[in-house]
């Protein structure tokens, strides 16, 4: 049975701690509650959420249009298979489409599946439309890449830990640079398909590309009959201040690939969309999901896309980026070495001789603040886009008081 004390953070950590595989290392804080940018945890004890999800909650937590639409969803239908349509269907895909202003969408769950969904479709159209001899498809990748962790993904990161252990790995990937247009160049050849990138890379630590580096993946793409592949899981739906992080250099890729805040922080929602000579390859058995494009993630689909119409949430990620990274440079010489970023979204390197970026976690959660680290002393900062700006001052003047303690 469960027991008050079993709900207090040191019960329930320890809990965590026994019943559950350790794939993860969380920071020792329990949540209980959350709305907005702020969550609550079982001691009653109020912090600042400046991870929002790895922007699966870029509209913030519980946003009452959202909720809305899920709790009106769930007194009519939930789940009906792909086996059969369901009234919700239609109306998200078309809306999808016309975000990304193209033919098609493919519904899928996670970020995961809807990169293995972008692999395998620019697999079958490099043999059926490119002319690809069968079995001999290859696609270009970037180091320091995060597009999942299934063993198809894990083969082309350059990660050790995401990586390692996990082989036999799956061929059929090139990895270069990121960044690199003449490595990029190099790479391809007549049996690349696609070159697959993160328009800014997030688990890296939110590196942003050099000036021009889409512009030329796109060119290169179009001349060489290479599908460009957009993984905007992280980076899109206004985390950098537009729809898509690709926008920022006028750049369209073949194919988008999204998640995370596509569910709006309350259903795992993905999607591929491209036009219909791309994603048109795809037959009935060939591939499919039994959630995917269900009922439920549809109707909060479909919200999250008429939150997008809008421009607010893109506004404010342009408005209150330039306040968070105005005061995150301040820092520069202070504790922190660089600060990386576009929109609500930065990636500070701390100085290892202070502490490592799991430390300054520790101590930001200690003082209201939640962050996440990745790679030795970064950290990433992603707010949700509901954020004020007060409450942006208020977590960098955290970050500042802890690098100076």
């Amino acid at each position: 049975m469960t027991t008050v004390e079993s709900l207090r953070t040191p019960g329930a950590v320890a809990d965590a701690e026994r019943w559950t595989a350790h794939n993860y290392h969380p920071l020792p804080v329990v949540i209980s509650e959350a709305s907005g940018a702020w969550v609550t945890d079982v001691d009653g004890r109020r912090y600042l959420d400046f991870l929002a999800g790895y922007s699966a909650l870029n509209f913030g937590h519980r946003h009452p249009a959202l909720v809305a639409a899920a709790h009106a969803q769930l007194d009519r239908l939930t789940l009906t298979s792909r086996a059969f349509l369901h009234d919700q269907f239609a109306d998200f895909c078309r809306g999808l489409a016309e975000l990304c202003n193209t033919d098609l969408v493919l519904p899928m769950n996670t970020g995961a599946e809807a990169v293995e969904t972008a692999i395998k479709v620019a697999r079958k159209w490099g043999y059926q439309v490119k002319g690809v001899p069968d079995g001999q498809a290859t696609i270009v990748v970037a180091e320091n890449n995060f597009h999942g962790r299934t063993t198809t993904i894990v083969s082309f990161s350059t990660d050790p830990t995401a990586r390692n252990d996990f082989g036999p790995y799956t061929p059929g990937f090139r990895i270069v640079p990121y960044g690199d247009l003449d490595a990029l160049r190099a790479a391809v050849d007549d049996t690349t398909v696609a070159v697959l990138l993160e328009p800014i890379q997030g688990e890296a630590g939110v590196i942003v590309p050099p000036p021009g580096y889409l512009t030329g993946v796109r060119a290169l793409c179009s001349e060489r009959g290479v599908l460009f592949l957009a993984d905007e899981i992280q980076s899109g739906l206004g985390r950098t201040g537009t729809t898509f992080a690709c926008e920022h250099e006028g750049v369209v890729p073949d194919m988008y690939i999204l998640g995370k805040a596509l569910g709006g922080g309350i259903v795992p929602l993905s999607a591929v969309a491209a036009s219909r000579e791309v994603l048109g390859v795809l037959r009935p058995g060939e591939h499919g999901s039994t959630f995917g494009g269900n009922p439920l993630a549809c109707a909060v689909g479909s919200a999250v896309i008429g939150l997008l119409r809008t421009g607010e949430y893109q506004r404010r990620s342009r408005v209150l980026g330039r306040q968070l990274h105005a005061g995150l440079e301040k820092l520069i010489g202070h504790g922190v070495l660089a600060v990386r970023g576009r929109g609500l979204w930065a990636g500070v390197d701390i100085d290892p001789a202070l502490m490592t970026g799991r430390r300054a976690g520790e101590l930001l959660a200690e003082r209201g603040v939640l962050v996440k680290d990745t790679h030795g002393s970064t950290i990433r900062l992603a707010p949700p886009l509901v954020i004020e700006p007060d409450e942006i001052d208020h977590a960098v003047a955290q970050l500042a008081a802890i690098l100076t303690r």
